[in-house]
């Protein structure tokens, strides 16, 4: 397949390595000291074991350079999609697929929902329904990332743990395009099944990204260590009971229990999460589509969130202080 990686860093490097090492012609759209390492050295990947892949791929700053597409996946946070959308009809063939990899409620949340918000658009990730109009729906297909990575340095890519991307069509329908996406992930060594209710998996990934990240980043502690310290455990516990009320008003069921997805938390160990990992780097954070969606949602279906919306205002704010200060935050040794 042809398929070009906007925004190559850590979960779009993955892939973009990935794909482009089992054959398909894979460019990525980066920017910065990440897209010279890229061109002057490739695009290195370093696995477990220390197993590192060198991705000599096509890189560029422009998207209009790219090329038509047969896939195009969006690996950038979720406040970074609006900025890129004017430009990926430069790509679009009849056929091309759009792929989103963002965290937390998508904006396309209630396209080809059914429910009674059929259409509606979310203020916290797509403001002004800014998005909705420039990225037909039609071409718009989801997945659930559960892989951890991160940038180590300009073009170099670590891949912590996991490999599964949960594919779908955004109205849970199995199509032969998202069967053609997934026998391309999993033909790159990716666990990559086609699931029947995207939605709900989705809350299920998102309970871990609404309580962990925050509290990850205003305490600046690991996964394993908010997870075993008893206030920020119990502090994590409400705000997915109050998630779970809404998931719930929303008609998704949850699988599993409260205290099984915290436990899946900490058995990921001394992790730090991407919120963290921002927060220490100066960067934005992905609080809207993590948090602030969830708050929306809640508001939409007559719900209150207290503990969700403290915890919100305070990783607003300190996401406001350091890039006003252009700063960043890391507790060193």
């Amino acid at each position: 397949m042809r398929i070009c990686v906007v925004g190559a860093g850590a979960i779009g490097g993955l892939l973009a390595v990935k794909l482009h090492e089992t054959g398909n012609d894979v460019t990525v759209v980066a920017r910065g000291p990440h897209l010279k390492a890229i061109r002057d050295n490739g695009l290195k990947l370093i696995e477990e074991g220390d197993v590192v892949t060198v991705a000599k791929l096509k890189a560029t700053d422009k998207i209009a350079e790219a090329g038509e597409q047969d896939l195009i996946i969006l690996g950038m946070k979720a406040h970074q999609v609006e900025a890129v959308v004017h430009d990926l009809p430069a790509m679009y063939g009849p056929q091309t697929l759009v792929l989103t990899a963002q965290n937390g409620i998508p904006w396309w949340y209630f396209f080809k929902h059914g429910g009674p918000y059929e259409g509606r658009t979310l203020e916290s990730v797509d403001p002004g329904g800014a998005i909705a109009a420039s990225l037909p729906v039609e071409r718009v297909i989801g997945t659930v990332v559960y892989p951890a990575a991160e940038i180590i340095e300009p073009g170099v890519i670590k891949h912590i743990e996991g490999n599964r991307f949960s594919l779908a069509e955004i109205d849970n329908a199995e199509t032969d395009r998202i069967k053609q996406v997934s026998e391309t992930f999993r033909a790159a060594g990716f666990k990559a099944p086609v699931i029947s209710d995207i939605r709900a998996e989705m809350w299920t990934k998102l309970w871990g990204n609404l309580s962990f990240n925050p509290v990850s980043a205003l305490t600046h502690s690991t996964l394993e260590d908010l997870c075993r310290y008893p206030l920020t455990r119990s502090l994590v516990t409400e705000m997915m009971r109050e998630a779970q009320s809404i998931g719930e008003a929303l008609g998704i069921k949850f699988r599993v229990s409260i205290e099984k997805r915290i436990a899946g938390g900490e058995a990921v160990g001394a992790h730090k999460t991407s919120m963290l990992q921002d927060i220490e780097a100066g960067r934005a954070v992905e609080a809207d589509a993590l948090i602030g969606s969830v708050i929306e949602l809640g508001r939409i279906v007559g719900l209150r969130s207290p503990h969700i919306d403290s915890v919100y205002a305070l990783v607003k704010l300190l996401s406001k202080m350091l890039q006003d200060q252009k700063g960043r935050l890391k507790i060193e040794h």
